[in-house]
């Protein structure tokens, strides 16, 4: 559901450029495809952090297309994706999460903060208050 693809394409300088269509704010940048590769996840942590900011929801994945990389974002970012998006659709915002939790605003910013590593136990505890349960399947490689 968030497992976006990304395009690489030579750029003029040495190195690969990295885009996603489902993230067009994403913009990255490799030496070769494995350093490309290796930000990727940076790169979409940050541009879903554009997403909390601008109090947008964050659009789930379309299939890849030929030559297209997918990428395999970790379970807490995942995680967070779930529990921003079920904020946005009921009209919460973070001070509400605060409250509905009885954390403090800093704890809050938090746990919708991609660019910050939570612990996946609070980020559960999170959507469990807004009626949502956190699962997890393991998939072959």
């Amino acid at each position: 559901m968030y497992n976006y693809a990304l395009r690489f394409e030579a750029d003029d300088e040495p190195g690969i450029a990295v885009f996603c269509r489902d993230l067009p704010e994403l913009n990255s940048y490799g030496v070769d495809e494995r350093d490309a590769l290796a930000e990727a996840v940076d790169a979409i942590e940050s541009t879903l952090s554009i997403y909390v900011d601008q109090r947008r929801q964050i659009p789930a994945a379309t299939p890849p297309e030929p030559g297209e990389h997918v990428i395999y974002l970790p379970a807490v970012t995942l995680a967070k994706i779930h529990l921003w998006n079920t904020l946005v659709e009921r009209g919460l915002r973070k001070a509400d999460l605060c409250r509905l939790l009885n954390i403090k605003q800093t704890q809050g910013d938090r746990l919708v903060d991609f660019l910050h590593p939570s612990k996946i136990d609070q980020v559960e505890a999170a959507l469990a208050v807004l009626g949502k349960r956190l699962t997890v399947v393991v998939e072959a490689a």
